[in-house]
């Protein structure tokens, strides 16, 4: 049949007052109640079958079905539910197909499932949906219950189908129902005295026109008639049972999870029990992470919900980063109330809802194109073109008004703009580092104000298709997986000096440490990682800059053998706010330490007592020093209180956690410290001994400079990039090397090859002076990864414990390895390697002589290479066979 083709409704006054439903409409019925749907469903299901049409029921609602289901009917799709050999839930009799579809998975599983049936059944299929009042119910806002209605009505005119969908009159919001009148093809308002008294007012009835189509009509649905309203007493009559039905209608300028907050908060008032509602919040609007629920239900009072939505944009969840900071905040607000109120910075973050996530990408017409990424074969295909759609995107009026709530409270302070998606931040999985934060700066104008911030939530959003975070899900399994993106906003903790806004310190903990740089190091005590200025410095690689470490077993001991080693390995930039030029850089520390307190400096840096004498001695006054935290580290109060906190929360959480946090230090030595983001710790543990072999063909063998779980692996494929021969290389061409290293991971994935990857400096160092600048997607299918010291070009491997570099090989479980140039470095035979053939031509042919002669790619034949390591003793030995 032709689009726009007529077809018969069952009822033929209907088909008369409409001009006939036609392929391709979506029709919606605004009924009081679904007895008045059933007058005008079930003709149009008898006419379907008399029609021999494709018809299908979808069925995803709690209230009783639309159309006659036996008790074997139920039986038959609960065994089809539980077929793991069947794409769909459906059963097919007399007629009509079933199919049941679950909107407890969430919108967009939810979405693409329904989608999958639609592409299916193809052309010309009729259908009937249950009721679309029954999604808001389940997902508890009305903005993705017509976000469902506007991309799937859309897919359904497409392919010239006909579909009925009921809605409850007075249950939503003006806003939603507007959205559904303007995206279907058809809205007609139903209102009734009995059967034999129906009411039909057509609202919309697209693209045909009658002089009698928008009047009232009466329907017998006992005798099957429908005709129009124009006799002076029954048009009275019929305005009359319209006003009785609207009387009861009110409040339908609010969506209906605001009414619900009303009818709580009143309860709440009247001093009435509201735990099952504050258990029903916390499922609404906190997370999904089942672990997560449980804890924060413990801890959380109904005034924290109500705080939460009264900072909310939107609806859905405020995500898993939100939702590990808030956590934490409570449990040191429960468990350590002195340092709460003393230590404690005040939060006054808002929260982003994730419904506003799919809002935005249904209102930009980015729905297809998410279908499609969703795909086996469109997953990476079709994600940088959506990352590209998510960043020019547009915001309704609406929501800007709702971001200018946000920048008012805030006024200029600066503020950051942060991920916190479903999957973030919970049990098992960390995202560390795969979704961006965006800092603005805040300055100018109102308009530029809210031009930043948009941009912000733009650059947040895309970042859930960025490459990592793609590659990172499809390693995890999560790929499949519904992936809302809440945000959280927070303003910027730190002091002003001049154009500059920063904290005196900010950085990481952990409440368990990876790492033991000395034998009797006590793990369990936990580490800090600690810079100058804003802690993106501790969390990424950056520059020729070293975080404090801080083992919190023994804080003051530092491995540095000498002064000089001290001065190399310290902090020579610190990340700042800068207010004049409205942006985030860094500055050499020199600067910084010129522009803050004495009180401040006081605590950052570290004297050179030995070069301070020497001038003494040459009669000349010259303070030299570096920043290295070294008066915070002997603040014990401070250093005390953080092992309090961690362990606090490790208690808590049942498990080892990690933070984020800034530090303000007061001239009378007095702190604060803000608590930024928590969530579990993924750590590597195992307590199997691995015997090393003795009298092998040694590749390498170091102890005390590793990290990961104990393993025996056999190794496919050894890749080695020369040090010597990447430092000679062009410095505009030395990101080029990321690409060469990404083509060599495809390699192992696409082929099943286990392999160690080792390169010179810092691996995921954003400064290719000092390594080489890959990101996680690039070395996703190593097996192993080690660095390699090179002195005499200042390249130095940093066990970079806190970095999302090390959350990321935690989690995939990659070793990870220092090859340096001391005592820890036992044995290092790298010209084994040369001995095989180079088959990085095979994998690129496309490369030129300079980098097949600095990267050198072997694959073993039937005499593999073994890979030892031994957690326990921190000793990794490789062999060839």
């Amino acid at each position: 049949m032709a689009a726009f083709d007529r077809v018969k409704s069952g009822i033929h006054g209907l088909d008369k007052a409409l001009d006939n439903i036609r392929l391709g409409d979506n029709v919606v019925w605004n009924v009081t109640n679904l007895n008045e749907f059933s007058y005008f469903v079930n003709p149009y299901v008898k006419q379907a079958k008399e029609d021999n049409r494709n018809l299908i029921y979808i069925r995803f609602a709690k209230h009783p079905p639309l159309i006659e289901m036996s008790k074997k009917d139920f039986e038959l799709l609960e065994a089809e539910q539980n077929n793991p050999d069947t794409e769909f839930c459906m059963i097919e009799r007399d007629g009509i197909k079933i199919y049941q579809v679950n909107p407890y998975n969430q919108f967009e599983t939810f979405t693409l499932e329904v989608h999958r049936i639609i592409e299916k059944e193809g052309f010309d299929a009729f259908y009937v949906f249950d009721c679309l009042s029954d999604l808001q119910a389940v997902w508890s806002t009305d903005l993705m219950m017509s976000n469902f209605f506007k991309v799937t009505c859309p897919f359904l005119f497409e392919l010239d189908t006909v579909a009925f969908f009921p809605i409850i009159r007075g249950r939503h919001s003006y806003d939603a129902i507007a959205k559904i009148r303007e995206t279907t093809q058809l809205f007609l308002n139903v209102y009734s005295n009995s059967p034999e008294e129906v009411y039909v007012s057509p609202l919309k009835v697209w693209n045909r026109y009658s002089q009698t189509m928008f009047l009232g009509h009466k329907y017998n649905s006992k005798t099957g008639i429908l005709k129009v309203l124009q006799e002076g007493q029954e048009v009275s009559k019929y305005y009359k049972t319209i006003n009785d039905s609207d009387k009861h209608q009110n409040g339908q300028t609010l969506d209906s999870w605001e009414r619900y907050m009303l009818q709580v908060r009143m309860k709440y008032e009247k001093g009435e029990n509201v735990d099952d509602e504050c258990d029903k919040l916390c499922e609404l609007m906190m997370t999904k992470d089942e672990q997560m629920l449980s804890k924060i239900k413990e801890y959380f009072t109904f005034e924290d919900y109500t705080t939460i939505y009264d900072r909310r944009v939107g609806s859905g969840l405020v995500g898993g980063k939100a939702c590990g900071m808030l956590l934490a905040r409570k449990i040191i607000e429960k468990n350590c109330p002195e340092i709460y109120e003393n230590n404690l910075e005040p939060d006054d973050s808002f929260y982003i809802g994730s419904d506003l996530f799919y809002t935005y990408i249904v209102s930009n017409d980015l729905w297809d194109l998410r279908v499609k990424q969703r795909t086996e074969e469109g997953y990476y295909k079709y994600g940088k073109e959506l990352e590209e759609g998510l960043k020019n995107g547009t915001f309704s009026d609406e929501i800007k008004k709702a971001f200018i709530n946000i920048l008012d409270y805030f006024g200029q302070s600066p503020i950051i703009v942060r991920s916190s998606s479903f999957l973030e931040d919970g049990y098992g999985n960390a995202f560390a580092g795969k979704y961006e934060s965006v800092f603005c700066a805040n300055q100018g104008s109102l308009e530029d104000r809210l031009a930043a911030f948009e941009d912000a939530v733009k650059v947040v959003y895309s970042s859930t298709m960025n490459i990592s975070a793609l590659e990172y899900r499809k390693l995890n399994n999560l790929d499949d997986t519904d992936e809302q993106m809440g945000l959280l906003v927070q303003r910027v903790s730190g002091s002003y000096h001049g154009n500059y806004l920063f904290p005196t310190a900010a950085g990481v903990g952990f409440s368990y440490s990876p790492y033991s740089p000395l034998p009797d190091m006590d793990n369990s005590k936990g580490m800090l990682r600690l810079v100058m200025g804003l802690g993106t410095k501790a969390v990424d690689r950056t520059k020729k800059d070293y975080p404090r470490i801080i083992n919190l077993d023994k804080p003051e001991v530092t491995l540095m053998k000498d002064v000089k080693e001290k001065h190399k390995y310290s902090q020579h930039y610190l990340d700042v706010i800068d207010l004049k030029n409205v942006s985030l850089h860094d500055i050499p520390i020199s600067e910084g330490l010129d522009i803050i307190p004495r009180y401040a400096k006081k605590v950052l840096v570290e004297h050179d007592k030995e070069a301070e004498r020497m001038f003494r001695d040459r009669g000349q006054k010259r303070e030299i020093v570096f920043a290295n935290c070294e008066g915070i580290v002997k603040n014990s109060d401070f250093i005390d209180k953080m092992k309090t906190i961690l362990k606090t929360l490790e208690t808590a959480y049942d498990y080892p956690v990690d933070i984020e946090y800034t530090l303000n230090i007061g001239e009378d030595n007095s702190f604060n410290i803000n608590l930024l983001q928590c969530r579990p710790l993924q750590v590597s543990t195992s307590t199997e001994d691995i015997e090393m072999p003795e009298n092998k063909n040694v590749f390498f063998h170091i102890k005390q400079s590793s990290m990961g779980m104990s393993r025996k692996n056999t190794i496919d494929t050894i890749c080695y990039v020369d040090p010597h021969k990447y430092y000679e290389y062009p410095y505009a061409q030395k990101g080029s090397i990321s690409r060469v290293i990404s083509n060599v991971n495809s390699y192992c994935k696409q082929n099943e090859k286990r392999a160690i990857l080792i390169v010179p400096g810092r691996i995921g160092t954003s400064s290719p002076e000092l390594g080489i600048p890959v990101v996680f997607a690039d070395i996703s299918h190593f097996s192993a990864i080690l660095e390699e010291s090179y002195s005499k070009v200042g390249y130095m491997p940093e066990l970079s414990f806190g970095s999302h570099m090390f959350q990321d090989l935690v989690e995939a479980e990659i070793y990870y390895g220092a090859l340096f140039e001391n005592e820890k470095k036992i044995e290092f035979n790298k010209e084994m390697i040369f001995k095989h053939r180079n088959i990085l031509k095979d994998i690129n042919p496309n490369l030129n002589e300079d980098i097949y002669n600095m990267v050198q790619v072997i694959d073993f034949d039937k005499n593999k290479a073994e890979l030892y390591h031994d957690m326990n003793k921190d000793e990794t030995l490789c062999i060839f066979k």
